[in-house]
């Protein structure tokens, strides 16, 4: 049994729905946020308060709020991208706000069609409304491109550094660093996340990797190791930034929870409630990529959870056909 917790924030409905042309039917949404609440996740981020001429995908969001604030202990995350934003998604009274800022002007132009510096004025504002009206609500500063970027390249430690810190110097409640690009390297993600707990304490936050390159798993096992207890992650793998070229693919909740659970790490998850909420998905997303590995391998024979649990459901018997190496 372990001591040791993470915290999964699911990012499906929100960064996982966006970044696909089909548009999920609210009563779907409702069933899946439900579900995947029941399977044990603690943390959803639900969707974004964006204009539905931009994301059609989100034109539900209040629906779908008031919704995932009705399921018992669950914490309701949203992402706004601006003052107008934010000010719907505090009246919803959701419990934390996502602010996604870039490191690069050219990623923040293509992103938010802000430059830097406007997204930094930006998060200014948004604070001091939070703090004169929602004193409740939490800002997180999602720190896009920290790793590299597609449109600009090379993203240096210091430039990432600089934004943490005009981060905050806004006064916002949590940063944390996302390979919005899917350039991250384990060791990289060492070296950035150490520098963030040592210059901003409690401020230091989550992690949000991309699996574009197959790097999503070992980027997660190098972020425990230097501390990172929450980490997100998307069902089936849906989702990508669609202003990031190439970057498709969050890493696999199923696959996370089964990685973390078997490194001793509690989640609180049950892997068979969370595979079957996939079923969810594929009938209301026909012909979409669902991606991941424990949903068709299963958990292994003889497999517990951290805490001490046993699996749900009967676990396979091992290797019946084939020459086995």
């Amino acid at each position: 049994m372990s001591d040791s917790k993470v915290l999964i924030s699911e990012v499906g409905p929100r960064d996982g729905l966006q970044s696909i042309k089909s548009v999920m039917p609210t009563a779907a949404k409702l069933r899946w946020i439900s579900a995947l609440a029941a399977a044990g996740l603690r943390e959803i981020e639900v969707g974004s308060f964006v204009p539905p001429k931009l994301l059609p995908q989100m034109a539900d969001i209040r629906e779908v709020v008031a919704h995932a604030l009705s399921i018992p202990g669950l914490r309701v995350a949203v992402l706004a991208p601006n003052l107008r934003g934010c000010q719907k998604a505090f009246e919803a009274g959701v419990h934390k706000v996502t602010l996604p800022v870039s490191v690069t002007n050219e990623h923040a132009m293509a992103n938010i069609r802000k430059t830097t510096a406007q997204l930094i004025d930006d998060v200014r504002e948004i604070v001091a409304l939070r703090d004169a009206q929602y004193p409740s609500i939490e800002i997180e500063a999602g720190v896009s491109v920290a790793f590299g970027c597609t449109i600009a390249g090379t993203v240096t430690d210091d430039q990432t550094m600089r934004m943490c810190q005009s981060m905050a110097d806004c006064g916002v409640d949590e940063i944390g660093l996302s390979d919005t690009s899917g350039y991250a390297n384990p060791t990289q993600v060492r070296r950035l996340f150490r520098r963030l707990q040592s210059e901003f304490g409690n401020k230091a936050g989550g992690a949000h990797f991309h699996n574009t390159r197959g790097q999503g798993l070992a980027n997660v096992v190098a972020a425990l190791d230097v501390g990172v207890t929450t980490i997100d992650a998307s069902q089936a793998g849906l989702g990508g930034c669609p202003y990031a070229p190439g970057a498709t693919g969050n890493i696999v909740t199923e696959d996370l929870v089964f990685l973390l659970e078997a490194m001793g790490y509690d989640t609180g998850i049950d892997v068979d409630a969370l595979v079957a909420a996939r079923s969810i998905l594929a009938e209301a997303l026909p012909g979409e990529a669902l991606y991941g590995h424990v949903q068709d391998a299963g958990l292994p024979k003889g497999f517990t959870y951290a805490d001490g649990r046993a699996p749900s459901a009967p676990q396979p018997e091992g290797c019946l056909l084939g020459v086995a190496q």
